[in-house]
């Protein structure tokens, strides 16, 4: 057997009945990345946590709520990262923007396992206030950059933020799932995704006439 045994896991977490919700996340986050959202169940976290498969319910209903919660906290972080990185529209909007689809790329690459919850699970964000808040915060820094890029377009021609939003998260969630480099398709492609990103943009804010074409 490789890897650490259950003590030395729960030791190197620090352990103790006061963390249990912390140590099933991350061991939920382990599951995950191993064999995506839908391979691991709360008897499984359990066993990596080095608990008895009661032990979850104390704090988790059902493997869904766990899930949702490791969506949830990513959500949160994937937020902040975006946040930074819009940074109040500095050194420029522009610049800015493009810093934004970056660090979307980055969270994808960094924390597959979070990324896969909150994309790839089919959760009913509704459901759960929590992960609606979560998932809204992050849409909302997307939501101000391209509201302030818009200001560019004149008032009869601009387009509705959320529409924009809406537009860019989905050509950034194109590019971050089928060009991750767990793809097969990623090896076919002779650019990062990082420049096929920053093209799309380009096209795109060219065709809105946010920016100004070659011509």
């Amino acid at each position: 057997m490789t890897g650490p045994t259950r003590n030395q896991w729960r030791r190197r977490r620090g352990y103790h009945h006061g963390n249990l919700r912390e140590v099933l996340i991350e061991a939920a986050r382990q599951l995950i990345e191993q064999r995506g959202p839908e391979g691991f169940s709360l008897t499984e976290a359990a066993r990596l946590a080095g608990v008895s498969p009661a032990a979850p319910y104390r704090h988790f209903r059902d493997r869904e709520a766990l899930l949702s919660e490791v969506a949830r906290s990513g959500f949160e972080r994937f937020a902040g990262k975006l946040d930074a990185a819009w940074d109040e529209g500095r050194p420029t909007p522009i610049k800015a923007f493009e810093n934004i689809g970056r660090a979307y790329l980055a969270f994808a690459r960094e924390e597959p396992a979070s990324y896969a919850a909150m994309f790839e699970a089919g959760l009913r964000v509704d459901d759960v206030p929590e992960l609606k808040t979560a998932a809204n915060a992050a849409f909302g820094v997307l939501r101000q950059a391209t509201n302030r890029l818009a200001e560019a377009v004149p008032p009869h021609a601009r387009p509705p933020g959320d529409l924009m939003g809406l537009h860019v998260w989905a050509l950034s969630h194109g590019v971050a799932t089928l060009l991750s480099e767990s793809k097969p398709a990623r090896g076919k492609v002779p650019m990062s995704p990082e420049d096929v990103l920053d093209s799309g943009m380009l096209i795109y804010l060219r065709g809105l006439g946010i920016l100004p074409g070659d011509g």
